[in-house]
């Protein structure tokens, strides 16, 4: 069944032009007109009365979805809301938190279509998201802060996890270290899709491997005892192992409570390398981590310029934007024990 999205790739025009050509909210030049009118009839597309409602109505709240609000907001992901929020009251509208899951992609699009947001933001992206689907297939604005497996026509911004995993592994190289682990978030959230994981993962192996070196990847809940377990577990199956890189904050701090019982110095005889994550977090660890921090306060400001200019056609496009995360030093990296300098 064709879409209101199909009909607006069809014309060659926006979404929003679409909306307005349907309910005459706003003056659409007779060309334009003709050439979605064109695109309807060739597509089989009938508008109902919803998407008709949905165009008509004006609201100046931006929807962020954010499902996982049962673990509140740490210190990174409060750097892309914090950003978003300040982004959209400089831009005239406000932001507003939905604690939605993936598996309630109805009810994100119901409450848009009466009226309630003028679009979405989404965040913790899985690689085959309903909620994409479901947005995208209703014709109503949005923007992820993230990925799903296919990105064709679907508006993202989004760390770049092959670029930052590569420069992580190239980091703790040059310093001499061989045998270098990971570890990333929960194996629930791998089995969900979780973009993140299954990118960082996908990067991590290949860094690996590209400089003839063994990929030690390993899923963990986000728990200090998780995290805890985690270390044991790699200390007994991989004696030489001299470096860590992880992406998952919580159980960190596992991590390096682990070693620090069993008296293993950080980072002499052992480097923490936390990827996507923020200084301030790095900071609550003794000793303070060096960390690649996440670009959440841009990621945010970028995603909410885009989804106005999928409201509003008379805003400046945006383009998809990938940016790794960027190396902040800490005192958790250190050369190679055995090695006299880096390489």
């Amino acid at each position: 069944m064709a879409t209101m999205h199909d009909v607006a790739r069809r014309a060659g025009v926006s979404l929003s032009t679409v909306s307005y050509a349907l309910s005459g909210t706003r003056p659409v030049s007779p060309a334009t007109r003709e050439r979605i009118e064109d695109a309807m009839r060739e597509l089989g597309y009938q508008p109902n009365a919803m998407a008709r409602s949905l165009a008509s109505r004006k609201s100046n709240v931006l929807a962020l979805i954010y499902p996982a609000m049962e673990r509140g907001l740490g210190g990174t992901v409060a750097e892309f809301v914090s950003a978003a929020a300040d982004t959209a009251r400089a831009e005239g509208h406000h932001l507003v938190l939905w604690p939605f899951r993936t598996t309630q992609a109805p009810e994100i699009r119901d409450l848009v279509r009466q009226g309630m947001a003028a679009g979405v933001l989404l965040m913790e992206v899985a690689l085959d998201d309903d909620r994409v689907d479901t947005l995208q297939d209703a014709g109503i604005p949005y923007t992820m802060i993230g990925r799903t497996r296919d990105v064709t026509g679907r508006p993202h911004v989004d760390i770049d996890f092959e670029r930052t995993t590569d420069d992580a592994v190239a980091h703790l190289v040059e310093l001499g270290h061989r045998h270098i682990a990971f570890i990333n978030h929960s194996t629930e959230s791998r089995d969900a899709g979780y973009a993140p994981a299954h990118r960082a993962d996908a990067g991590y192996t290949a860094a690996m491997r590209s400089r003839g070196l063994e990929p030690v990847s390993m899923y963990v809940d986000d728990s200090p005892h998780a995290g805890r377990a985690a270390v044991a577990r790699l200390l007994d199956t991989e004696p030489r192992l001299t470096a860590l890189i992880t992406m998952n904050e919580i159980a960190t701090f596992g991590v390096v409570a682990e070693l620090q019982q069993r008296q293993i110095a950080i980072p002499d005889a052992m480097s923490i390398l936390s990827i996507v994550t923020s200084p301030g977090v790095g900071d609550m660890s003794n000793p303070p981590l060096t960390t690649m921090h996440s670009p959440g306060a841009e990621l945010g400001r970028l995603g909410v310029l885009k989804l106005l200019s999928q409201i509003d056609e008379s805003r400046p496009g945006t383009p998809d934007v990938l940016i790794p995360c960027l190396l902040e030093p800490g005192r958790s990296v250190a050369v190679a024990p055995g090695t006299a300098g880096a390489r």
